[in-house]
């Protein structure tokens, strides 16, 4: 068993870092303060190949597989979490066209993703129904060769700003619940589509979210990814991708975290000996430092079973959820630590303390992973 990593992945590992510091952080606080998304980050990003790194080099990527694409999420996210989704997360949907899709709509849809010419984006929850897939209600319907699609998606990444969306819709209503369901690829830019962004978010603010409306868009079936009928399943293994990207969001913002509150305990001072002289501060650096180790092991492990061939929605749901609550953890402890001034905007936790709430939320909130882990444990 080798728990190192290979010498393509540590310079990854560190380019990505140093990309991140030299164009990201100098842009955060404003980006945060403005919610101004940032394509010119995206596209630079490209240029190095962090965008859909994932990708095989065949389709337009650096073929470094899903653990690659962890571990620049986890060092971009050691610097801004909310600009980083406009690197890693500008090829969301990519995966149900890379594992389901043609090979012809392969090379249409992923390469200029990759190069930073398009965005793409998933548009899956709807505004009553998130955790509840079967509850989607947008449907496609049959018209000659088209699909007419009619209904409503929110809190879409990317969903103002992306050129085609993989929309989950109803084709066959007829069916039961999980065999309902169809992927389909839309142009972002066709008629009958309304596409509003939300402002006035808590945390990943530079992020672009969405509410989307869709207005008797008329799509051609060639559009539809993989078999009628499958988009279900072809959900689920999104989420099991998916969610181990986001438990490296959550690695890279809780090492942030404790870096941070390291420094900070050398430097301040209280009753004339540097705070992290005291036992309960190091008890709390001791605490997230433990939580952050267990964390990317965790997720390192979720990441390299995918790149196998042998994903496992049980171990990604695992790290899914460590993850949402080491983040807290870690950004609690990190304002904790810094007393006063880390509460103010000088100080970089107060921004981290309110980016790491989203991942107890997004891509299946933490109750919706205890009840996917719950079931396996008890299946067996």
């Amino acid at each position: 068993m080798d728990f190192e990593l290979s010498e393509e992945m540590r310079m990854l590992k560190d380019m990505s870092y140093k990309f991140a510091q030299a164009e990201i952080a100098p842009l955060s606080k404003e980006c945060d303060e403005e919610e101004k998304y940032t394509p010119e980050i995206r596209k630079k990003a490209a240029e190095n190949g962090l965008v859909a790194c994932w990708v095989p080099e065949e389709y337009g990527g650096a073929g470094v597989g899903i653990l690659g694409n962890t571990i620049v999420t986890e060092e971009i996210s050691r610097i801004d979490m909310g600009i980083g989704l406009n690197v890693y997360a500008a090829a969301f949907g990519c995966e149900g066209v890379f594992y389901f899709g043609t090979e012809e709509q392969k090379q249409k849809f992923i390469p200029p993703v990759c190069s930073g010419e398009w965005v793409s984006a998933g548009a899956f929850t709807e505004p009553n129904a998130g955790t509840d897939v079967a509850g989607y209600r947008t449907r496609a319907v049959k018209d000659g060769g088209d699909y007419i699609i009619t209904g409503n998606k929110m809190f879409i990444t990317n969903g103002t700003v992306c050129d085609w969306m993989l929309v989950q819709a109803i084709t066959d209503p007829d069916q039961k619940a999980h065999k309902s369901f169809s992927q389909i690829v839309v142009p972002a830019d066709l008629p009958g589509i309304t596409r509003n962004k939300i402002p006035g978010k808590m945390g990943i603010r530079s992020s672009n979210t969405a509410e989307i409306a869709f207005e008797d868009v008329r799509v051609p079936q060639e559009n539809l990814i993989g078999k009628e009928g499958s988009g279900f399943y072809q959900l689920m293994h999104f989420f099991d991708v998916t969610r181990v990207m986001v438990a490296g969001q959550a690695v890279g913002l809780s090492q942030a975290c404790l870096d941070e509150s390291i420094k900070y305990c050398k430097e301040r001072t209280a009753f004339g000996k540097p705070l992290g002289a005291f036992q309960l501060s190091m008890k709390k650096l001791t605490e997230m430092a433990i939580k952050i180790e267990s964390l990317r092991n965790v997720i390192y492990k979720a990441a390299w079973l995918i790149d196998e061939g042998k994903p496992d929605y049980h171990l990604a749901a695992m790290a899914k959820f460590l993850g949402g609550e080491t983040a807290v953890f870690c950004a609690n402890a990190a304002v904790e630590l810094h007393g006063g001034y880390g509460y103010i905007d000088e100080y970089n936790v107060q921004k981290w303390y309110r980016d790491a709430k989203i991942l107890e939320l997004y891509e299946g909130t933490k109750e919706a992973e205890i009840m996917t882990i719950g079931r396996v444990l008890m299946s067996k």
